[in-house]
């Protein structure tokens, strides 16, 4: 599989109704206990690795993965002994 570059993943974002689009980085052994957002995202990781827990389930996610989440939806994040990057298109 090919990477997107960050404006054609913007791009294809915006054209399903996700208007914000932006790159996020998190540092080594990150850990971002149980948390929900005002909005829907859409996100491709692009670098590093990351484990993202819903509703009891951890999935490995590493670059070339992506994953959604609702709005409100409840959910954790532990990052890579490198970290992580993914570029996350939002709409509340």
């Amino acid at each position: 599989m090919t990477m997107p570059t960050f404006d054609s993943f913007a791009d294809e974002a915006r054209s399903r109704g996700y208007p914000q689009v932006l790159e996020r980085s998190w540092p080594a052994d990150a850990v971002v206990e149980d948390h929900s957002h005002p909005f829907a995202v859409q996100a491709l990781v692009v670098q590093g690795e990351m484990w993202l827990t819903v509703g009891g389930a951890t999935r490995h996610l590493q670059a070339g993965d992506r994953f959604e989440l609702d709005r409100d939806e409840p959910h954790a994040e532990r990052y890579g002994a490198t970290g992580a990057t993914y570029w996350a298109a939002r709409r509340e």
